[in-house]
């Protein structure tokens, strides 16, 4: 079965310690998991929610669900979202927020392939996966069917985004449903923030599977994409996750 790339570019897999917690020493301590996509040829940015706070196990074939949280036509306001913030709060007083940290970088691409949409990557930093990839399920590659809920569909009680926080898409995106409650996942419907999407967990080897070359080579941690192009500078965020794997 023949398959159709839609879109690469590069993808970075980012961590946020809970409120107050300075440092996170494994998954419990992690309040949000995002995964970072800045297609080939642009300044976008889009950054996805993952609900579980790791990547689901390909050889499990586990089913997680997630959002497209932030869409920005340049990265500046993406990585602005993730530094350390100090916020008020009626209850406790003042808060902080600290700041996300880097937990890998690589190159992605979306395929399309039949009858469904996968999200596949390859990691080029860290070089050797150590315990916070373990522990987040950031394989050294993997691929994952991707598939965008309907937003006018119904939902379960208490699942998925409220109502107001769903994405209001334009005529054209709505209509690739025809009203199914999910459709494949095309590069315009993950533009529009609220989106609500299924990632499924598909296999390891992405050559083998959907025979696809992802173009990664061997980054210098000096001058990652991670810190030059979305713009998170080392100084404000702990880099010993990406470089060496440990958790901070």
């Amino acid at each position: 079965m023949a398959s159709d790339i839609l879109e690469r570019g590069d993808i970075y897999f980012v961590y946020r310690p809970r409120v107050e917690q300075e440092q996170a020493h494994d998954i419990e301590d992690v309040q949000r998991f995002f995964v970072i996509l800045q297609p080939s040829g642009s300044d976008r940015s889009r950054r996805l929610v993952i609900g579980r706070k790791h990547l689901p196990r390909p050889d499990e074939h586990e089913r997680f669900w997630g959002f497209v949280d932030e869409v920005a036509s340049r990265p500046e306001p993406v990585a602005e979202d993730l530094q350390r913030r100090t916020y008020e709060t009626r209850t406790q007083g003042e808060r902080t927020q600290p700041a996300a940290r880097p937990a890998g970088e690589g190159r992605y691409a979306i395929v399309r392939h039949g009858s469904h949409t996968h999200l596949t990557y390859e990691l080029e930093m860290p070089a050797q996966p150590g315990a916070v990839q373990k522990e987040l399920t950031i394989e050294p590659e993997a691929s994952y069917i991707l598939a965008v809920k309907n937003p006018r569909a119904g939902a379960p009680a208490g699942a998925g985004q409220p109502p107001r926080q769903r994405a209001d898409l334009p005529g054209g995106d709505q209509e690739r449903f025809a009203g199914r409650r999910f459709t494949g996942a095309e590069p315009e419907l993950l533009d529009q923030e609220g989106t609500e999407f299924i990632l499924i967990g598909a296999a390891h080897d992405v050559e083998e599977e959907l025979d696809v070359q992802l173009d990664t080579e061997a980054e210098n941690p000096e001058w990652a994409d991670i810190f030059r192009r979305l713009h998170m500078p080392r100084e404000k965020h702990p880099v010993e996750p990406l470089t060496k794997g440990e958790w901070r």
